[in-house]
Order: C-alpha cells, then sequence, then structure tokens
C-alpha cells in the first residue's frame, strides 16, 4: 500500500511546544520528523503553525522519497485516556474563560496550553543528583 499525505495527516503525531524565553512566542517541533519546526507568537498560532509545518514537512518528504517514520505506540500510555476531571476554584474558572476569549481559542485549548508549557519548563530542569 503506498502511503499518501493524507494517511500520515492523521497519524497521531507528537507535538512538543515550548516557550521563546528569549525572544518571546513559542516554538513547536515533531520529535519524530527531524527538522519540522516551527514558532510563532502566539498560543493559537502555534498550533496552526505546527499543522503547516507537518504538512509542508510530509510533502517534502514524500517528493523527496525520504523515508517518513510513524509515531510508536508507547505502552506506558496505554492506562490514560487522555481526559481527567479537575475542581478548580470559581474564580480560577473565570479567569481562564476570559484569557482563552482574549487569545480567541476553547478554554480547553488555553488549558491545554498552559499545562504543556509548564510540563516542558518542568521537564527542562536538571534532575537533581
Amino acid at each position: 500500500m503506498k502511503k499518501t499525505l493524507d494517511y500520515y495527516l492523521t497519524l497521531p503525531y507528537r507535538l512538543e511546544i515550548v516557550p521563546d524565553t528569549e525572544e518571546g512566542g513559542y516554538g513547536a517541533r515533531y520529535p519524530e520528523l527531524p527538522g519540522c519546526i516551527t514558532s510563532s507568537d502566539t498560543p493559537e498560532g502555534i498550533i496552526a503553525n505546527a499543522e503547516d509545518a507537518k504538512k509542508a514537512w510530509i510533502e517534502a518528504a514524500l517528493e523527496e522519497g525520504i523515508e517518513i517514520a510513524e509515531p510508536q505506540p508507547n505502552s506506558d500510555l496505554s492506562g490514560y485516556s487522555g481526559q481527567f476531571k479537575l475542581r478548580i476554584p470559581k474564580s480560577l474558572h473565570r479567569s481562564l474563560s476570559v484569557h482563552a476569549k482574549e487569545e480567541g481559542i476553547s478554554m480547553n485549548q488555553y488549558c491545554l496550553y498552559l499545562l504543556s508549557k509548564n510540563d516542558a519548563t518542568y521537564n527542562s530542569k536538571p534532575v537533581a543528583s
């Protein structure tokens, strides 16, 4: 079976988003697609730019006959649905909702951005020995 652009675009490639602390904005990359990186000034822009970069990277790889890695299933994720319920103070709920509206994205996307940003910062700290 010949794998097409549409086939690769449906695969669940892992997207990493990190804040650019030196120049502002955000950077993103797909670890399974070497060199597939992008940036944006806004949280909503980084998602759109990342999707565009992934599409362009895969198109170029297909044209050049470059092997395209597929995401590897991670058995460590088998017990996780990707969803959880979180109870927060009403004032925080309001604040998150207001900020999401200011960014023009859903509160779910905004919270995902905040969690990803914090997790990336946490994971970039040196491990104490």
